[in-house]
């Protein structure tokens, strides 16, 4: 089925997210932390700004750092939830405390389904006999995503005057087999298929899959050294070396330009390199 276009977009680009609640999931470092830092100056006084990781350490930082900031002075409330997603009370507990926010004023909502892994990439596929660990792999990458997802789209439900917009943090091994990477490769198609499905299912949803690119984080040097097959290992230490990987904050800054000028068919698969 086709995806569904923007109705707007000949609407003139917006320079803000409004009054927003903004919910950014795996906050505490990398990409979630960048997507923190950069969306904070693009939200309006009364704004609410939901920071969810499993290190409760790294979000207070992240959160005296931005309280620190210009954007900490604006009428932001910044609110940290350290809840661990491959367990239903951490989902739960992130929609609770999202439905706890004062925030009545807000005109728009933004999930970033942020958080992930990568998995066990030292074995080949054929080694997986055990399903606790698959479970335990799908459990945080994939029903977290959806059931959180859910969850907050039953507490924060369609009406005039509010846009929705949610965000899965996609990969380009959503579409690409990676040898080695069955764990990874099958969480990303899923959570893809699973926003996609969504996309079609709530019209006035802005849905959207973003590949972010290979990033200069703590996963890439966990695939630099753990990768089992030899050729997707070197491609990628020499992608590093020769300096071909992206920062966060450019990718976050892309994300970010994507979604204020809105132009995406809802559900779409839009790689970094494509914005």
């Amino acid at each position: 089925m086709e995806t569904k276009a923007n109705s707007n977009m000949s609407s003139p680009k917006a320079t803000d997210f409004g009054t927003a609640l903004c919910i950014i999931t795996g906050a505490s470092k990398g990409l979630g932390r960048s997507l923190a830092r950069e969306i904070a100056g693009l939200l309006k006084p009364g704004s609410v700004l939901l920071l969810v990781a499993r290190s409760g350490d790294k979000l207070q930082q992240l959160q005296a750092d931005l309280v620190s900031s210009e954007a900490g002075t604006a009428g932001l409330q910044i609110r940290c939830v350290v809840a661990d997603l491959s367990h239903k009370e951490g989902v739960e507990s992130v929609v609770r405390q999202a439905k706890e926010t004062s925030c009545s004023g807000i005109d728009r909502l933004l999930l970033f389904n942020n958080a992930a892994s990568l998995g066990d990439v030292s074995r080949y596929a054929r080694s997986f006999t055990n399903m606790d660990d698959v479970d335990s792999y799908l459990s945080f990458n994939v029903s977290s995503a959806l059931c959180l997802t859910a969850g907050i789209l039953g507490a924060f439900p369609h009406r005039i005057g509010i846009r929705r917009c949610i965000v899965n943090i996609s990969s380009l091994c959503a579409v690409k087999p990676f040898s080695s990477w069955v764990l990874y490769c099958s969480g990303k198609a899923a959570r893809d298929m699973i926003f996609r499905v969504l996309a079609e299912e709530e019209p006035d949803l802005r849905v959207l899959n973003y590949a972010p690119g290979p990033l200069d984080t703590d996963m890439l040097l966990q695939a630099r050294t753990f990768t089992a097959d030899a050729t997707v290992k070197e491609s990628i230490s020499a992608m590093h070396s020769e300096g071909h990987v992206l920062t966060c904050e450019e990718s976050a800054g892309k994300l970010l330009k994507v979604l204020l000028e809105d132009n995406y068919p809802s559900g779409a698969h839009l790689d970094v390199y494509d914005v």
